[in-house]
């Protein structure tokens, strides 16, 4: 069996992979294992827990909240909230765990388990690895006045869109914009939040209804969004993956404007406000070449890691970094949260609209994306992607016609169950083809079974 957690989590099918006993052992596993650490030492622990709208959520979260209750944990409830949200008001209401139920961008039948530290930081890998070795241990539960309470967090979620609004350098007066919320976790706070900065709100995907999140909608499916923007003549549109912790945005043209795209126009609005840390944005190994050569020309230095938000923030905190994200439109800003926030994000892109007094697709002309392609490849055995010889022969057969003006990255999705195919070339012709043809080679080698 492999490991548990992945980059982002636990996650599987929902009464399948990641079952109601599966949840509450991950809870009391969880529980036992801070507590052992030091975590709860002289007072009573409490944990934040909240979910995305899925179904599956709701006998999840009740999973979670028994499995923490029965090792004497006392529990916030704080109901349908985005990631970003959890991991805020874990350290705003000075818990000493958060815990959030979602499967992010994933279709409804999946779902996930994400813990966060009492400082709203994911744990960290060795603590997750400690808690998957925990479970279905034998142990000693609390009786009587130790077992946890229980009892409903009312108005958090409202706290945390007044803070997402207070870290605005200026209002959104003036600024139409289309949210699409994925039928998922941000349909109420999103539009809230946008619309207490001073915007004007059309708000689409705003009813989840625990099956729709992410169908056909959010920033998986944009086709929505930059139909609602052009029809409603707005000056942007901003959309959010299921549990609201990425966005990507859509200009007035209804022309995308991917994550490094987003990176870019906020870099240059933090260093001209100073608050750039050493001239340096933390990116992954997907960002586009054409956001590292514009960032190089700006003179902001880029630090590349692995992909992944999590591999992104250890490679900030480590630094002294404040700023990073990934391609995907996964952007943290430390100066304001501990994970990537889609809400905030998009507040803080519209806000550099706003404040330029310039609409969306001239701030994104900073940088000229090279032609990019990927090629999801599945039911492949994702292990024997870094070993495998025939495929390491390709790679370098690519590498060497793409030369200067292109690069390949194969990697295994940390996630999902399949090997990633990325090219960029110098043209769209080439990344396809090369893409193509390094995707037939992961089938033919890596078939499963």
């Amino acid at each position: 069996m492999g490991r548990l957690f992945g980059t982002d989590g636990i996650r599987g099918v929902a009464n399948r992979d990641l079952t109601a006993s599966l949840a509450m052992d991950l809870s009391v596993a969880a529980a036992r294992v801070l507590g052992e650490a030091g975590a709860f030492a002289g007072h009573r622990p409490v944990a934040v827990v909240g979910r995305d709208p899925r179904a599956s959520g709701e006998f999840l979260e009740a999973a979670v909240v028994a499995g923490l209750a029965s090792a004497g944990v006392d529990v916030l409830r704080v109901g349908v909230a985005p990631t970003p949200a959890v991991a805020y008001l874990t350290r705003a209401l000075d818990a000493d765990l958060g815990v959030m139920l979602s499967a992010s961008h994933n279709a409804a039948p999946d779902n996930g388990i994400k813990f966060f530290d009492r400082s709203g930081y994911k744990l960290a890998d060795e603590i997750e690895d400690s808690i998957e070795a925990h479970l279905g241990e034998a142990w000693e539960p609390p009786t009587g006045a130790g077992v946890g309470r229980v009892r409903d967090a009312f108005g958090a979620v409202e706290q945390y869109a007044a803070h997402l609004v207070s870290t605005l350098p200026g209002s959104l007066d003036g600024v139409r914009v289309v949210v699409d919320c994925a039928h998922g976790a941000a349909s109420a706070v999103a539009p809230e939040a946008l619309r207490r900065a001073g915007a004007d709100v059309v708000a689409i995907g705003v009813a989840p209804d625990g099956l729709n999140i992410n169908a056909g909608c959010g920033s998986t499916h944009l086709a929505a969004l930059q139909a609602a923007v052009v029809e409603h003549g707005a000056h942007a549109g901003i959309a959010y993956d299921g549990d609201a912790d990425r966005c990507l945005a859509v200009t007035a043209a209804g022309e995308t404007v991917d994550g490094d795209q987003i990176m870019a126009i906020l870099a240059l609005e933090l260093r001209e406000a100073g608050r750039l840390a050493d001239d340096t944005v933390v990116a992954t190994v997907m960002s586009n070449l054409g956001f590292k050569i514009a960032m190089r020309e700006a003179g902001i230095a880029v630090i590349e890691t692995a992909v992944g938000d999590r591999y992104v923030l250890e490679a900030m905190k480590e630094g002294g970094f404040g700023f990073g994200g990934e391609q995907s439109g996964h952007v943290i800003m430390l100066d304001h949260a501990t994970t990537g926030d889609g809400v905030l994000t998009g507040l803080h892109l519209l806000a550099a609209v706003a404040r330029r007094g310039r609409p969306l697709d001239e701030l994104a002309k900073v940088m000229t994306r090279l032609p990019q392609v990927l090629v999801n490849v599945r039911g492949v055995d994702k292990a024997r992607a870094a070993t495998d010889p025939v495929l390491a022969e390709a790679i370098s057969a690519a590498e060497a016609e793409l030369g200067d003006t292109g690069r390949v990255l194969i990697r295994p999705s940390g996630t999902e169950p399949m090997v990633r195919v990325m090219v960029e070339a110098a043209s769209q012709e080439q990344a396809q083809t090369v893409a193509e043809r390094l995707a037939d080679v992961v089938r033919a080698e890596l078939a499963s079974g």
